[in-house]
């Protein structure tokens, strides 16, 4: 079973992989499905977590980023409620998965 120390770390793992993605495209689309994906949970769910990422994708890419790899508290949480899904393939989540099980 893994550790919350663990999880924790794959979810930055990701989020560096998502970054990665992201910055690859000049048209930043992931970070444009990001918003879309976070504006349709909060019409649906009323979560702190989803209305701090809807304040947050609101900024600028550089801030984004900031805080998608920060790590506080604060950020730490936010990554267990990203709105980052779809970005990267199945193939690339589970490379990182298998990864974390070494």
């Amino acid at each position: 079973m893994k550790t919350h120390n663990q999880i924790d770390k794959r979810s930055l793992a990701m989020m560096e992989a998502i970054i990665e993605k992201i910055e690859k495209d000049p048209q930043k689309k992931g970070l444009e499905k990001a918003r879309s994906v976070c504006s349709r949970w909060l019409e649906m769910h009323n979560n702190p977590y989803i209305k701090k990422w809807h304040e947050i994708l609101n900024g600028e890419w550089e801030d984004i980023k900031k805080i998608m790899l920060d790590q506080s508290e604060e950020a730490i949480a936010l990554r267990q409620c990203n709105p980052f899904c779809g970005i990267l393939t199945p193939k690339e989540r589970w490379n990182i998965y298998r990864e974390f099980r070494k």
